[in-house]
């Protein structure tokens, strides 16, 4: 069993790792374990390596977002919903590309592999309530839907993000009543 405090100092690592990235994906170890308060065998411990580091964050970021379907199908319509959580996963992976150098090819397919089923049934999980009250076509796939959202976060670069439209023309395509 983990103790508490290698627990919570486990979790600010990745925290401040999270922030860290975001401002600069160049940021060193030893630049997070002073952020986080941490000495560097506690970080050497928990993360051997920065692509270790790169990993954790990245698959925390994808935990959190998978477990915010619940939440959002209670508080939004199922379109809302996927709205959301699709904005939310296209920074996901804006993020994961921006640490692309970070990561050797091996890791990219690790990450990959470990995150696509549990994100698969997020969508899923969407997809069902939608069809469920009507407002998402019966034959809508998450694996398209997934495919789909690759092109969003490569609509964000350049001087325009035009990834809020694109994402309205999914969407909108997804709508039963759109289904001849």
């Amino acid at each position: 069993m983990v103790r508490s405090d290698a627990r919570e100092n486990r979790e600010r690592v990745l925290a401040v790792a999270r922030e860290a990235f975001a401002e600069d994906d160049e940021t060193s170890m030893n630049q997070i374990a002073q952020r986080a308060g941490v000495g560097a065998g506690t970080l050497y411990r928990n993360f051997p390596t920065r692509e270790a580091l790169v990993l954790a964050v990245y698959q925390n970021e994808v935990e959190r977002i998978v477990s915010s379907v619940p939440g959002l199908l209670a508080e939004k319509s199922p379109l809302e919903a996927l709205r959301h959580w699709t904005t939310d996963l296209v920074e996901a992976m804006r993020k994961k590309h921006g640490l692309g150098e970070a990561l050797s090819p091996s890791a990219h397919k690790e990450i990959t592999e470990q995150t696509y089923g549990p994100v698969i049934t997020a969508i899923t999980e969407l997809f069902d309530a939608g069809k469920q009250d009507g407002t998402i076509r019966m034959d809508a796939d998450a694996g398209d839907f997934l495919q789909l959202t690759g092109a969003l976060w490569r609509a964000a670069s350049g001087t325009e993000d035009r990834s809020p439209r694109m994402l309205a023309l999914i969407l909108d395509g997804l709508r039963a009543d759109s289904q001849k």
